[in-house]
């Protein structure tokens, strides 16, 4: 009888330290998505005064946010760039 008590507290702790571990690994991955997110929108962020110093027209500005928006960084990068490109080609 005490050989059953003695398993099942086994098992019982076995479970709990086990829950216990799953905890922690998710509250790491939480801590590391949120400093991705931080990041993300840290790199959004140092874009909007390019937008605003390399676009002319209100137009190109709202394009410019869109793609930020919806596309991502690197595609706002991008669509700056072939603004700049136009423009010079202008000149």
């Amino acid at each position: 009888m005490t050989l059953t008590l003695n398993n099942r507290s086994r098992n019982k702790e076995s479970s709990l330290t086990q829950a216990l571990r799953q905890i922690q690994q998710l509250n790491s991955k939480i801590q590391e998505l949120e400093q991705q997110h931080q990041d993300y929108v840290q790199k959004q962020q140092n874009l909007i005064p390019a937008i605003a110093e390399i676009c002319i027209s209100p137009i190109q500005e709202v394009q410019a946010l869109r793609i930020l928006i919806y596309r991502g960084e690197a595609a706002c990068r991008q669509y700056l760039r072939s603004v700049l490109v136009k423009r010079k080609k202008a000149l």
